[in-house]
């Protein structure tokens, strides 16, 4: 390793984002294409919203991915902790330093003092900002407020026409003036608890990270950042923005989008490689333009360079295209495994032995190659656990076919005649039955297939009907024969 350092600081306050994800997997792609560290530290400051479980799903959705990091909570290393909530001190003493140095001061102003502030300044047509009010009172004015019971907050003085440039590893040099900023900043908030812009700078500095790779819904908070920086003496990293993921329509992507949490693709069966290969796409390609890449090959292929500013698309169309191909070179063994909890949850299945565990493989493997996700099993592979199987106007219209009883019945008494049903004895039995009625091909498969599936397509009647087991066919065989006019 050598002395680059990167971080992802989610807070574990919800499930995580797709976006969240992908930062996540540019700063690790960049950690180990260039040898440099990882962190994981956890942004826990919102008290209310922050919990234990939302953590422990943090590290279960990085570790799914295969996104490892070197220090983080779980992993001590020189610069910890690495939970917010347990770096308070740290925060409070770097407060009283700006403070002393009056680069920061106590705000005693009160929410309706405020509210009353940014009418009068939408009135005038100017852009709310804090007024600065409280920058210079006095002792005996600091203490008439807190005999009022009024609990300040921490102000970082922003300095007037100030031109704060840096140059974004992604877009290029950015300039913000510091009128635009909202005026003197809250750094920490009257409960005690630092805002994220200031803890995230102390953070940044004390545990060394060079390099702030994260989502471009930051670059406003980046030059207030870099006053922090600047005011405190600490040295200013790297900045790379990454461009917003957008949904089809090109805006933001949201849940009126469909799933927007990397949780939902793991528990719909979307396979971890296919989404680590997919997201690493959204934004960078490699220079050969290969699209099917595995994690090394993506590490080894990685050149930040190589981000590009523009929004990418989220298509789930390309994202299925792609996990069915990582699902087609998965074992068997592996997409029945995950495909039991979702055969579970439907009702299809209970306790597994060997028999039963061997006849799913046999099923799922007539529809394996067709997967999208492995949850869409419950419903290809539905005729399999089902008693009965519903027809529809269409497939009611193929069974009142000519010829169709007579296929049907011939079918039903030579099952019924059968000792055991195999696939040999199925391919024998429907080669023979059409030279028997004289109705060949679509005129005597199409009927079968309806009856026994409910189906007009499927896998191949050799497979399926050795599986079904001969109960289930001739009970689907008498149905379909009495609904024939």
């Amino acid at each position: 390793m050598n002395n680059l350092r990167v971080r992802f600081a989610p807070s574990p306050t919800g499930a995580i984002h797709i976006g969240n994800i992908r930062t996540a997997l540019f700063n690790y792609l960049f950690s180990r294409s260039e040898g440099a560290t990882f962190v994981l530290r956890i942004e826990d400051t919102d008290l209310e919203r922050s919990s234990k479980e939302f953590e422990e799903l943090i590290f279960k959705e990085l570790e799914w991915l295969g996104i490892e990091w070197d220090e983080g909570p779980d992993k001590p290393g020189p610069y910890g902790p690495y939970r917010q909530s347990e770096r308070l001190e740290i925060y409070h003493k770097f407060a009283q330093k700006l403070i002393e140095e009056k680069k920061a001061y106590r705000c005693y102003c009160t929410p309706e003092e405020l509210e009353e502030d940014r009418r009068k300044a939408v009135e005038r047509g100017d852009i709310p900002c804090y007024s600065g009010r409280c920058r210079y009172l006095t002792k005996e004015q600091e203490e008439a407020f807190i005999r009022e019971g009024r609990k300040p907050v921490i102000r970082f003085i922003i300095p007037d026409d100030e031109v704060i440039e840096f140059e974004d590893m992604i877009k290029g040099k950015i300039t913000i003036k510091s009128d635009t900023l909202g005026g003197d900043m809250v750094i920490v908030k009257s409960d005690g608890m630092p805002t994220y812009n200031f803890a995230v700078v102390i953070d940044d500095a004390l545990m060394k990270i060079t390099h702030v790779i994260r989502g471009e819904d930051h670059i406003y908070n980046t030059p207030k950042q870099i006053l922090i920086y600047k005011a405190l003496g600490f040295e200013i990293p790297k900045f790379a923005h990454a461009p917003l993921i957008l949904g089809p329509d090109r805006t933001k992507l949201s849940k009126r989008h469909g799933n927007t949490y990397i949780g939902q693709y793991r528990e719909l069966g979307y396979l971890p490689e296919a989404m680590f290969n997919f997201l690493s796409l959204l934004s960078w390609s490699p220079e050969d333009n290969v699209e099917i890449m595995s994690k090394e090959e993506i590490i080894k292929k990685f050149n930040f360079r190589r981000i590009h500013s523009a929004n990418p698309v989220f298509d789930i169309e390309k994202l299925n295209w792609m996990n069915q191909q990582y699902i087609q070179k998965s074992s068997i063994e592996r997409i029945v495994d995950l495909a039991i909890p979702h055969l579970r949850r439907a009702g299809y299945i209970d306790g597994i032995d060997d028999m039963v565990y061997n006849w799913l493989k046999d099923v799922i493997s007539l529809y394996k190659d067709g997967l999208q996700y492995v949850a869409q099993i419950t419903e290809k592979a539905k005729m399999f656990f089902v008693e009965e199987v519903e027809y529809s106007d269409e497939t009611v219209k193929i069974l009142n076919s000519p010829n169709s009883k007579i296929v049907l019945e011939v079918v039903k008494k030579v099952i019924e005649e059968a000792d055991e049903i195999t696939e040999e004895y199925v391919k024998d039995l429907l080669k023979k039955l059409q030279k028997e009625t004289k109705v060949k091909g679509k005129e005597f498969f199409m009927p079968i297939r309806v009856a026994i599936t409910g189906e007009d397509h499927g896998p191949e009647l050799v497979k399926i009907i050795p599986l079904l087991g001969k109960d289930k066919v001739i009970n689907r065989l008498k149905k379909a024969i009495n609904l024939i006019k």
